[in-house]
């Protein structure tokens, strides 16, 4: 398989509502790069509906797409977190974040009414997001001494690296993001410097 340094992923969060004999289900998908990012968000959607009878949801991260978890959340097994997944992997979108807040109207839907309902309100939510291509690039932390600042610099901005964070004193680092297929050139080119070194963070 040829390296493809790509993926899809949400460019904001979105929201959609189904109804079914009674029970409303709201959609909202949103981006996210770790579990803690994903839990602070799910945080905020149950305090935002606190008399809902379940906050399913089901996440999907890293640009492998491999990291995946999902939740029913009080709902017959495999009948909310599952088809929540299922359908972000048939629309194969990673770091994303997809949770359906159900409030319950009186009538039982049966599991099929359910995976139904959960399935078509993710469905609908992705419907109503925009889908981006991101890049999969690589973090790196270049630490060097203050004297390379302006080389440092210089090769950021002519290599167009997002900067993530940085920190100037006696000894200065800035954390960026290289894309992956320009790790090597880059890394070659900072190791080349003296004073100069680099530690891998992580990818995203």
């Amino acid at each position: 398989m040829l390296f493809d340094d790509t993926y899809n992923t949400l460019q904001q969060p979105a929201e959609s509502v189904f109804t079914d004999r009674g029970s409303k289900f709201t959609g909202i998908a949103f981006p996210v790069r770790t579990e803690a990012e994903f839990k602070q968000q799910l945080a905020g959607i149950k305090a935002g509906h606190p008399k809902a009878a379940h906050h399913c949801w089901a996440w999907r991260l890293t640009p492998d797409r491999s990291i995946f978890k999902v939740n029913d959340d009080g709902e017959p097994s495999g009948t909310a977190g599952r088809p929540i997944l299922n359908t972000l992997l048939s629309k194969d979108i990673t770091n994303i974040g997809m949770v359906v807040v159900r409030y319950f109207g009186g009538t039982l839907l049966g599991v099929p009414g359910l995976i139904n309902a959960y399935k078509t309100t993710t469905e609908q939510t992705l419907a109503a997001a925009k889908i981006v291509q991101q890049s999969i690039t690589d973090v790196y932390t270049i630490i060097f001494d203050y004297q390379q600042m302006n080389t440092i610099m210089r090769l950021i901005k002519d290599e167009q690296l997002e900067v993530i964070k940085q920190s100037f004193d006696n000894t200065s680092s800035v954390q960026v993001a290289i894309r992956k297929t320009q790790v090597n050139t880059i890394l070659q080119k900072l190791s080349n410097l003296t004073g100069v070194s680099t530690t891998y963070n992580y990818t995203m």
